[in-house]
Parts: structure tokens; sequence; C-alpha cells
């Protein structure tokens, strides 16, 4: 019996550490070779950071999810307690090292000047300088400053296979990116060669906690160490013909093991059918995240609406007052600046005004909490004008029939005035759809993020064109059918008693 009991024990204490992954933070839009979606393997994420992950797992003997993160907000996201760990080609600066606390690096980075073939304008950063190039790289990275502190002319970019269209189009002289980025897209780009050798200075890749969690920084450091020290960190990079050199000062001293570059078939590879597949599925999924964003946010913008239009119109004049100044608010500030300080900036106020952690809400209900209130603050607006349509002879034909005006607005008025509100909030119900794309700047992954994913992921041009025009297609099935209803629901309305 107490064999028993003390396998049970084992078995619950299994389940309850189970439930309780450490929750990995990354950007897939960020693309090859951290971590994108596997051409070969439709559904799977790759990447060198993804096998990093996975022998960290084996070693820490504890479970990592991951989860998908705007790379811009990472920081934030620890802060919030969304993410126990970030690893994302997170580079340490000192600005990152005042808010969070950085494991030993897993990886050094060198710069690498991309040009066009038989281009020798910007061979080199001081040429481009003096003869007036412009050189693209991504923002808030070492290049970016790298650049700025040699005042090249400079295009700064949030997506990684952007500036390698504009070069091969002519826009830019030069891209100035890591090396693993210019190794994992190059071969995407027939047109544009590699200047060698690197850039001179380095950087440092580390997995980013919380300053506050001291025990799974030292945990991620030994097995970071052990990692390394054992060979496996040289494998894992090798794989991706990313070991080089510069990689030795992350192995214990008089041990530094040559790697090799992966085979050209390990880079992204073209579309076929099981990718189409799996894209459609991935797209067809965030379509429902969409429409089930869109539909709440509606319903609670028409409920708001009706009540602040009511207010408007029948409240007392504070009320009145109150209810004007909400429309103004709302109608005035960009829903994504509103989105930024509902989901990012009131869990940092409120722990700065009571020094407690909360009002952490979910990403889709606070989507849905900003584009409900703001659209709330157009469809009061709608509902309003809709109210002052109808004739007040309406109110005085109700109350000789011995009618409340709780009943003459409910039976009477409203329905008359829904006939007017039907088409202008049709109209902002489609205007919804799309902007529900807003949505992922705060990690959820609706239509329009999970395009943006499957676009930057592997590099492939056709990938971006095919993709883009089934985005297209769904956000042209999902508001077309809408629109419809609303002129069937018009007509209906029309030849009601």
């Amino acid at each position: 019996m107490l064999r028993l009991l003390a396998v049970w024990v084992v078995l619950v204490g299994v389940a309850l550490a189970e439930e309780k992954p450490l929750i990995w933070g990354a950007d897939a839009e960020g693309g090859a070779p951290y971590i994108f979606y596997d051409p070969s393997r439709p559904g799977q994420l790759t990447g060198f950071e993804v096998d990093l992950i996975r022998a960290l797992e084996a070693r820490l003997r504890r479970r990592i999810q991951f989860r998908q993160y705007d790379f811009k907000r990472l920081v934030e996201g620890l802060e919030r307690g969304d993410l126990d760990l970030a690893m994302n080609g997170l580079e340490v600066t000192q600005d990152r090292a005042l808010r969070v606390r950085f494991t030993r690096p897993y990886y050094v980075f060198r710069l690498q000047l991309v040009v066009r073939r038989g281009d020798e304008r910007c061979r080199n950063l001081s040429a481009c300088a003096a003869s007036g190039g412009v050189v693209g790289t991504l923002e808030n990275t070492a290049a970016s400053r790298l650049l700025s502190n040699l005042g090249v002319r400079t295009l700064l970019y949030d997506s990684q296979v952007t500036p390698f269209e504009d070069l091969a189009l002519g826009r830019l002289d030069a891209v100035l990116l890591d090396v693993p980025i210019i190794r994992a897209f190059l071969l995407s780009w027939p047109s544009l060669e590699a200047v060698d050798p690197p850039v001179a200075g380095r950087g440092y890749y580390a997995i980013a906690v919380r300053p506050q969690d001291e025990e799974l920084a030292r945990q991620l450091n030994q097995a970071l160490d052990a990692l390394a020290a054992e060979g496996e960190l040289q494998a894992i990079l090798g794989r991706w013909g990313l070991w080089d050199q510069g990689q030795e000062e992350l192995l214990p001293a008089g041990e530094f093991f040559p790697g090799h570059r992966p085979p050209r078939e390990s880079a992204p590879g073209s579309l076929g059918a099981p990718r189409r597949l799996f894209t459609l599925k991935l797209l067809a999924r965030a379509a429902l995240v969409t429409v089930a964003l869109s539909v709440v946010s509606m319903a609670l913008a028409v409920m708001v609406g009706l009540c602040v239009a009511s207010a408007r119109l029948y409240g007392p004049r504070w009320v009145q007052g109150l209810a004007l100044a909400y429309v103004e608010f709302f109608r005035g500030v960009p829903v994504l600046l509103l989105l930024y300080l509902l989901y990012f900036g009131l869990p940092t106020a409120w722990q700065a005004l009571t020094g407690q952690p909360g009002l952490h809400i979910p990403p889709f209900w606070t989507a849905v909490v900003g584009l409900g209130l703001t659209y709330g603050a157009y469809e009061a607006e709608i509902y309003r004008a809709a109210l002052l349509s109808i004739p007040h002879s309406q109110w005085e034909a109700a109350a000789s029939l011995g009618l409340s005006r709780r009943q003459t607005f409910l039976h009477v008025v409203l329905p008359q005035a829904l006939r007017v509100a039907l088409p202008p909030s049709t109209t902002d119900f489609v205007a919804l759809f799309k902007d529900t794309s807003l949505a992922g700047t705060i990690t959820v992954v609706e239509l329009a993020k999970q395009y943006q994913i499957l676009s930057t992921s592997g590099g492939d041009f056709r990938l971006l064109v095919e993709a883009g025009l089934v985005t297209a297609c769904l956000y042209l099935c999902m508001s077309l059918p809408l629109g419809h209803w609303a002129r069937r629901w018009e007509r209906r309305l029309a030849t009601a008693p």
C-alpha cells in the first residue's frame, strides 16, 4: 500500500511539473536560421535555436513550450510574466541588461556585407560611406549602431527578407546583417553575394530571463556550459553552418572543434504540395482567430455604443458630458496606441502604483477590449444619429397608447432606428475585420500576423505571393458574406410591419 502511495505521489509530482513548462518566447516571423517552419516537414518548427532549446530541455529535464511573441516586445514579455525566457537572436546590449538577466552567450555573431554581383561600389563600409551608398539593415541591432557611428546612409527594416528584396531591385547598394542571417537567406538570391571577410567586431546572443529568476539563469548557464564542454553546442551550430573560429571563446580553454557547413538542401526549401497544404491550414486557423476576435469585439462595440448613444440623448447633463468625453477620446486615440497602453502600459502603471504585479489581461481579450471600446465610440455616433432620425411624433403616438418611455424606446423607436443604423454599422464591422491585424502587435496570431510569419520564415518569394493571395481571399470570404447578410436583413426590416 505504501509503495502504491509513493508511486502515486511521484506520478502526481511529475504531472504537476509537466503542467508548468517553461515558456520560451521567440518570433517565428524572424525566420531562418533562428526559428521558422520547416519546408520539408509541414507543421514543424526548425532552426538552430529550436535545436538548442531541445538540447536544453533534455539537460534541464523540463519541458520548454514555444510561444509566438513579437521580437521587439520580448523584453516586455519577460517583464509582464508572459514568458520565462527569451531566445531569438537576442543581442546582449547595455540597455537590455538593465532590464533582464542574460545567461552566458551561446553564439558569437559577426556582421557581413551583401552586395549585388559585380557591383564594386560598396565592397566595404568606408567606400560605401564615401560614395554616398545606402545600406539596409535591421532596426536596433549592432549593424544599425555601427552604420550610424560611421555616418553611412541607412534604411532600417523590421523584416529579414525585405532588405534582400530591395537590394536585388536596386533600391539599396548593400545590406549589413548578422552572419547567420546572411548564410540562411543568401542561397535564395543568386544575384547577390556576400563580401568576405565579415566586418570587424562581434556581438553575443544569449538567453534572457527576468532579473529575479537567478535560479533559472543558473540552471541555464550550467546546461549551456555542459553543451559547450561536451561538443553538443558545436554540433548544433555545425549542422547549420554557423560554427567558425569565432565560436572558440564559447568553449572551455583549449577545446575547439572545427565544424562543417551543412549541405545546400538544409537551407529553406521550395514549395511543394505538403508545404502549400500546411500553409493553407495555418492561414485557415488564423482566420478563425480573426473571425472570433471580430465577432466578440463587435458585440462589445454594439453594447457600448448603444449605451453611450442612449446616455447622450436621454441621460442627465453630467452623464451626457461623460458620454461625449468617451466618444471624443476613443475616436481620437489610435487603436494601435490603445492596444499598447492596455497590454504593456496598464500592468506597468498598476505595479508602479500598488507595488504588486497584476492586471495581466490575456492578449486576445486585450485586443477585444481595445477594439470594442474604440469601435463602440463610432457605433455610438451611428446609433445617436439613427435615433434622432425617428420623428418625435412616434414617442407621442406611443404615449397615447399607454406605453411607457422604456417600452416606446425598445418596441417602437429602436427597431426603426436599427434600419437606419444597419448599413453604416456593417461598414464598421468590415473595417473591424481588417483592423484585427493590429492585434498581431500584442502577440495575437491572427490572419495578417500568420501571413507575416509565413512570408518571412523561409525566404521563398513564391511563398510570399501565394500566401498573400490566400490571405486576401480569406479576408474577402469573411467580409463579402457579411455584406450580403446585411443587405438581406435590411430588406427584411424594410418590409416588416
